[in-house]
């Protein structure tokens, strides 16, 4: 029996938000009162992720400060991912008051993966695969700058090495997938999906579409591609954090907006 959005949102709060994260095999995951923290362990590529899906308590301006402080004495960038539902309302304003910027809003979407698969027909000529080598991720990092410009930040580790080299470190709950004409041309669409053990979800995440390849299904195709490799795998179903662009597609397809999410970023 399907779930409503309601008991869809549920099952993400407590399997993921205050479970087992997102999941990323250079990452470590604690509790620290209140706070969920994750950061990354590779010194090569830092980051820090917080978020506060249960409150921040009696003094929520010093849990704020204290979560600030202590990445910002690291040296590591922070996000604090906030939800439309999260308490106390007024976080993100308080944030603001911190140092923190705000990012752009996204609509979290969940839904049903098997609703997704559907064999979608794609532009004669172009060939969807997996992301293998160096040079399959600069090319998608090219598309990155093209359709969000000066927005775009990138990788946050160096890409060493040459085109042909394979990627290293290849987690093995995540899939990333490229839409192409020829290896030598520009990626057309790309896209990741990232499995969260322990859970029934898998987090769709990217979908960037060249912008003279829109309208002709390569964003729907790749959603399909990554919808039916996480079913093999156990999952059953979706989480999005869907831009403008992708929220009327995946609205039509059944998934539902069920909260907004947005990132605030400090250091």
């Amino acid at each position: 029996m399907a779930l409503t959005p309601a008991e869809l949102l549920a099952a993400l709060h407590r399997q993921v938000r205050t479970g087992v994260g997102e999941g990323d095999p250079e990452a470590v995951r604690e509790r620290v009162g209140l706070i969920w923290r994750t950061w990354s362990t590779n010194p090569a590529d830092q980051w820090a992720m917080v978020e506060s899906p249960d409150g921040l308590g009696d003094a929520p301006d010093v849990t704020i400060a204290g979560e600030r402080d202590h990445f910002a004495g690291l040296g590591i960038p922070l996000e604090w991912k906030t939800y439309s539902y999260d308490v106390p309302v007024d976080i993100g304003d308080r944030l603001v008051a911190a140092g923190f910027e705000a990012g752009d809003d996204e609509a979290l979407m969940l839904g049903e993966l098997a609703d997704l698969v559907d064999r979608v027909p794609i532009p004669e000529g172009v060939s969807i695969r997996e992301v293998r080598t160096l040079g399959d991720l600069r090319r998608i990092d090219n598309l990155g700058a093209l359709v969000w410009g000066a927005e775009w930040h990138g990788p946050r580790a160096p890409l060493e090495g040459a085109d042909s080299d394979p990627i290293e470190r290849r987690d093995p709950h995540e899939y990333a997938v490229l839409a192409e004409e020829s290896p030598e041309g520009p990626v057309l669409c790309a896209a990741r999906v990232n499995l969260t053990p322990g859970t029934d979800f898998a987090g769709l995440w990217g979908g960037n579409t060249h912008p003279q390849w829109r309208g002709l299904g390569l964003y729907r195709a790749v959603l399909a591609r990554r919808a039916h490799w996480a079913l093999e795998r156990g999952a059953r179903y979706a989480r999005v954090d869907a831009s403008p662009n992708s929220e009327p597609i995946l609205a039509r397809l059944g998934l539902y907006r069920v909260a907004t999410t947005t990132p605030y970023h400090h250091g």
